[in-house]
Formats: C-alpha cells, structure tokens, sequence
C-alpha cells in the first residue's frame, strides 16, 4: 500500500484526491457546451439547431467525428439527419450514450457522466417524431474542437509531451477469428532515483489499431532487492471508454527507481481486415525531486469470484446453459481509504456488478450499480471530488456480480453453452478495478471533520 509521507490540508486532500479517468473526453465536451437542450420552451418542436446539437456536443460526439471510434459522424446536421431514427431508438433504449449505471440508487454525482437526462431523452424522441427539423443555424452552438485520435489526449490537458514512451512490439491480428493476446515484455532503462507520475496514456495504432483493441494494461516490474517480490507498478490500463488516467496536481504514484521491464497485457478482436498494431504507453512525471502531497496507489484490482484465495482463481465460475450465476466477495480496509473510481469487467455474459460498504458501526451504503453492463464498454465511473466515497479502517468493500447466459441477454454468442472462466470474450471473468487511495489515520480523521463540517453547513 501506498504511503503519505507529509501530511496535508483539508482543502487539498478534498480536491486534490480525485483520479480522473475520463471517459471519451466527457469533461471536456460538457464544460464546452454547458446544459444541453435548453430552449426555454419545452412544449414548443424540438430543432437539430437548438434542442439536439447541445445534446450530441456533450454526449455523443467526441465519438462520433470522422476520427473517433464511432462508425458515423454526428457533427453537423447533414451528417446526423440521416440516421435520425437510428439516434432515437439507441436513445430510448439507453443503449447511447454508453452510461451503464443504475440511476436510482447509489452516488450519482460523477466527472465524466456523459448519460442524458430525461428531458433530454424526450426532446431526442420528439425531435426525430416531428421530422427532425433542422431549425434556424443562427441557433447552434459554437463546434467544439477535439483532438486527432492519432495523438496524445493527455498532452492537450498538461500542455507538454509525455515524458517517456514505451512502445510494444508489432502483433499481426487476422482478419477474422477469435480473441487474441498479445503479452510483449519490453526492457525498461528506469531512473537513477523515485519518480512520481502525473499521468499515463494508453494509444493503440491509428486508424486501425483503435477499433482491433478491446482493452489492454502495461505493468513495471522493477528489480527486487535479494529475496523480495519485483516492485509492480500499474502505470495505465484502457479500454473501449477508456484511453488515460490523469492524476490532479500534487497527487502521484510512485515509479520505483532502477531498470526493469514493462509488461504489456493487450486484447484484441478482430474486425473483418488484417492489422498490424502497435500500442504505445506514454508517461507524464513531475519534476525530478518534487514529492507530491499525496502518494495514491492509483487503479488497484479486487476480484470477484469468490474461491481465489484459497483454490485456482474463478473456480466457481460454473454458468449452465440457459442459466443464471450470482458472485459476491469481500474485502476488509486495513486502513482507511478514499475511492475516486469504479470499473468493472465481465465478458459477454456479464449484466450487473455493484460496489457497497458495510461501515465499522454497522450501517451498509451502496456506492454504484452498474446494472446495464456491457462488455463492449469498459468504462470508469469517476466519483466528483465531494462524493469520493470515504472509508475508515475496518469497512468492509463488498462486491457483487451477475452472469446472464440465457437469449434475453442481447450480446450472448450462444445461450446452449455451459460457461466457465477464462480469457475469451466467450468465457467469463470478475473483476473490478477500483482507483484507490490508503489514507493515514490522521488524514482521514482530517478529511472526516471536513466532510461532517460541510454537510452541517448544507442542513442549515
């Protein structure tokens, strides 16, 4: 675990904690376009100009430009009319944007929420209903700009190059077929002394090496001093939804000194034409000498399955053909800790994962329901700074996730099947990966009086 050499201000731990794993650029899009379909008549004929545009800016369209992943562009209106019906029935179905959380239990205040409203919702419906007109141009908001997906998103946001690259070897995916892997070892020169990093970016090939990879991580190990585990040091991991992990200013994660190597973990599918991809990890650090404040222990992964401790990981996953499976585990908070994310990941069988607490005092809290998963998407809900679930020693983490392997789940490849886990998108696995900071006792008393403070101070 990760320790917090000095201690700092209430302020700068409230702010300052928050990992932000943003999802498709969402932040970015929302603080440009501002709230969305507003046009102060809600009765009135909804118009592409006016009602929609907002609407597509903030929550579609950093996909759906001629350099995302999507398969359309939705920039402009000639380029949305056409699949004007296609918008609306994604849109009702909440199939788009992709925001698979439950919205009636749990936290909702997230960074990157990038889901609609059900205003928004209903102006979409009405919108395509009435024709989908496109309105008066004088109403559109100003294009956002976004950035070429052949280049470093985090280098937009700090203003500066990665300060280190480390690229994989080439890997040949066919054009059709199942899933592959590709796990290169790269050799790492590493630094005379500590390093902390800011921030760290995963950038699969472009143009074709963006749609082959589903998700992917890359792991230093470190050299061990005689008789000791490597230092493992999780620099980033990405998927479909997910590119980087930026870190606020005067928080970091640790990068041992010394060589090592750079494990890559990559999972490709192939998408109907042969691709030779090459991904590429780009690393911002802060400058040599400065500590940052605070030391966070970044994505960390917590199972679960329910027999990997004792027994082969995910031996209980056993799903029958036309069946249904439900896993729950456990894990105790050796010290205290603040949660900034929650991601999980399940194959195509996978349909819901939660997170909840069970508190020292007894008092149980669900955190997050992602009740509409999809394992197309692997997205990380970002908690807003102030609503960072805040953990004292003792709490108990519970995770709890299900399987559907009958025909009502839309993605099952194959409903006869008897399922077992396993690394193909066709096999079944259960994890979350949950952005984590252990706290000192005296930072999170700290932080706990801040909180209690600030929710006397709503209640007057």
């Amino acid at each position: 675990m990760a320790k917090v050499d000095r201690f700092v201000g209430r302020r700068l731990l409230l702010v300052g904690l928050a990992v932000t794993l943003v999802l498709a650029g969402a932040g970015f899009a929302r603080a440009q376009s501002g709230v969305a379909g507003a046009s102060g008549e809600a009765d009135a004929t909804p118009t592409f100009s006016r009602d929609v545009a907002p609407i597509l800016q903030r929550s579609c369209q950093h996909c759906h430009q001629p350099s995302g992943i999507a398969p359309m562009s939705l920039l402009t209106y000639r380029d949305a009319r056409p699949w004007a019906r296609s918008i609306r029935d994604r849109v009702e179905r909440r199939l788009m944007p992709p925001w698979h959380l439950d919205t009636t239990v749990g936290i909702q205040d997230y960074k990157n929420d990038i889901s609609l409203t059900e205003d928004e919702i209903d102006t979409v419906v009405r919108w395509v209903d009435a024709g989908a007109p496109q309105g008066d141009p004088v109403h559109l908001p100003a294009p956002l700009e976004f950035p070429r997906a052949d280049v470093w998103e985090v280098e937009a946001l700090l203003g500066r190059p990665p300060d280190f690259i480390v690229r994989s070897t080439p890997y040949h995916v066919v054009a059709n077929g199942q899933d592959q892997w590709w796990s290169p070892r790269i050799e790492f020169e590493g630094f005379d002394v500590p390093r902390y990093i800011r921030a760290a970016e995963f950038k699969p090939s472009y143009p074709l090496g963006i749609k082959v990879t589903h998700h992917g991580h890359a792991t230093l190990r470190t050299a061990a001093a005689d008789g000791e585990d490597p230092p493992r040091t999780h620099l980033v991991g990405m998927g479909i939804g997910k590119r980087y992990d930026l870190l606020p200013e005067g928080v970091g994660k640790l990068l041992p000194p010394g060589p090592g190597t750079v494990n890559f973990s990559l999972h490709y599918f192939p998408v109907g034409e042969e691709v030779t991809e090459v991904a590429d990890v780009g690393v911002w650090l802060y400058p040599e000498g400065e500590e940052p404040d605070i030391v966070t222990a970044g994505e960390r992964q917590f199972y679960v399955d329910g027999t990997h401790r004792e027994r082969l990981r995910a031996s209980d996953i056993l799903i029958p053909p036309h069946g249904h499976l439900v896993l729950e585990d456990q894990y105790v908070m050796e010290q205290p800790a603040l949660i900034q994310s929650f991601r999980p990941h399940m194959h195509m069988r996978g349909t819901e994962m939660s997170m909840a607490v069970l508190y020292p005092d007894g008092r149980r809290e669900l955190l997050s329901s992602v009740n509409r998963y999809d394992h197309n998407w692997q997205i990380a809900y970002v908690y807003d700074d102030d609503a960072q679930p805040l953990l004292p020693k003792g709490s108990v983490l519970m995770l709890r996730a299900k399987w559907d392997n009958t025909a009502a789940n839309r993605i099952n490849p194959d409903p006869d099947q008897w399922v077992v886990f396993g690394a193909r998108g066709v096999d079944e696995m259960s994890h979350a990966w949950i952005g984590i900071t252990y706290l000192e006792d005296a930072e999170y008393e700290e932080l706990a009086a801040e909180r209690a403070a600030e929710a006397g101070d709503d209640s007057q």
